[in-house]
């Protein structure tokens, strides 16, 4: 018979008899039994497994890790919950459960499972790519400020990454261990924030049925990101200015105040020094969110990452496990593209291109880029074309009209690589071959694009 698996059991709420403890030995499980946190950490070192029940929400989770993390042990987690509390279970994966089962089970089979999927490695999902010098140069400042404890201010544009950088500057702490809690100020109204960030009392007003914690609270010991915190109202700034120089919060409707132990991690898209000038932000704040300051570049600005990033995104979010191949017309497309949604775009571009091909090459054919979403009829720019050595001008393939059926969505892709091709090659015979189709084939796709309303002017060539 295999040894047992030594396991430290702790549940609050009721004792474990002597049937369970059979049923878990079938699954080779070695239950020891604590009562305490005190108990819990004397035996840390002896175990492979720690089994956690949780009641209201996930703090005892967050305790036990703490402790793991102060005595530098990698050990897996699994949490009991209620059935019918997804809530609970939701948040305790997020806060670091490598596992969650149901109370009341007790099947030796559901339990080996578990056991199986603990043991395999957990992965960690690569969601940055440092391949261009630009990258590469914030990586290692990044990695140098998250060992400081300093509040951080991310500036950049829209869908540059700013959360994931905030996630490196929390991986790359000394709070690893503790919890990354990230809000958003501007995807919510005034009086939500307010509950959101300090959290409340039962009975604070009409409908807290119970106290809520809000984020500062839910990162105790951890980081909290604030992105986008040039949008939050200035009668909320002086409420979080005063958190940061006093480190303590008052949830909504209490009377005492509770220490603050997170590390902030602050975000924005705008000036944030033309917001002062205006009085939409306040100066004191600025200073006290930015004590450094990080810039992420937009991906314009980075474009050797564009294709190890669509590249890690087709890995990442193809259904099937295949090895995804990029055609050289695709990346010239990619290349070619301003990206002015930056690796949010990229992100679209390239799911949708999984849902248009067929196997497991991505062509020019299967890229649709978000800034051609117009209204249909709509006049486009035209673009250089190079034929014949003498520049020409062509108009932009037809607009895709927001919600468009897939046929649609396969025409406009097609018209891009059309273009794409006449835009890299000398002649029209070359851009068929480039196409993988006969120069009749081109033509006839050219006199498509011209009954789409649009006009083609070229050099006829031989």
């Amino acid at each position: 018979m295999a040894a047992l698996c030594d396991v430290l059991w702790l549940d609050p709420v009721e004792k474990i008899d002597a049937a369970v403890r059979a049923r878990m030995a079938d699954a080779g499980l070695n239950l020891l039994v604590v009562n305490t946190l005190d108990e819990l950490n004397t035996m840390l070192c002896r175990v492979s497994m720690v089994v956690l029940r949780l009641t209201g929400d996930t703090s005892l989770l967050t305790e036990v890790r703490s402790l793991l993390g102060d005595s530098m042990l990698d050990i897996p987690v699994v949490c009991r919950v209620e059935r019918g509390r997804l809530e609970l279970a939701v948040a305790a994966m997020r806060d670091g459960a490598r596992h969650v089962l149901a109370v009341d089970e007790a099947n030796a089979a559901v339990w080996q499972q578990a056991l199986t999927l603990i043991a395999k490695p957990k992965a960690q999902p690569q969601t940055f790519v440092f391949a261009d010098p630009a990258s590469q140069k914030l990586l290692v400042l990044a990695q140098r400020v998250a060992q400081a404890e300093v509040t951080t201010l991310l500036t950049g544009p829209t869908g540059a990454g700013k959360e994931v950088l905030a996630r490196i500057l929390h991986e790359a702490s000394p709070r690893r261990s503790g919890p990354f809690v990230a809000l958003n100020c501007a995807a919510m109204p005034e009086s939500m924030i307010e509950d959101m960030l300090f959290g409340h009392e039962k009975g604070a007003f009409t409908g807290a049925l119970k106290d809520y914690s809000g984020v500062f609270e839910q990162a105790r010991g951890g980081t909290l990101f604030l992105d986008e915190i040039g949008e939050m109202p200035v009668r909320l700034q002086t409420k979080l200015l005063r958190v940061l120089q006093e480190r303590q919060i008052t949830r909504l409707g209490a009377q005492a105040a509770l220490n603050v132990d997170v590390r902030l991690v602050a975000a924005t898209n705008r000036d944030l020094k033309a917001a002062i000038e205006s009085r939409e932000f306040r100066e004191d704040l600025y200073f006290r969110i930015s004590t450094f300051r990080l810039r992420l570049p937009s991906l314009a600005e980075r474009p050797l990452d564009i294709m190890p990033l669509a590249q890690l995104m087709l890995d990442t979010h193809g259904a099937e496990r295949r090895p995804w191949v990029i055609s050289a017309d695709a990346e010239a497309l990619l290349l070619a593209h301003v990206w002015p949604g930056n690796v949010r775009e990229l992100s679209n571009v390239m799911q949708r291109a999984l849902v248009l091909s067929h196997g497991a090459l991505i062509t020019a054919a299967h890229l649709v880029f978000d800034d051609f979403t117009v209204s249909a009829g709509t006049a486009v720019a035209t673009q250089d074309v190079g034929l014949n050595t003498a520049p020409q001008r062509v108009a932009a393939a037809p607009a895709a009209v927001a919600g468009a059926d897939l046929d649609s969505a396969v025409r406009f892709s097609e018209h891009r690589a059309i273009l794409a091709a006449l835009r890299s090659s000398h002649s029209r015979g070359e851009a068929a071959r480039a196409l993988g189709i006969s120069p009749r084939t081109l033509r006839y796709k050219l006199a498509q694009l011209k009954d789409h309303g649009f006009t083609l002017a070229m050099a006829e060539t031989a």
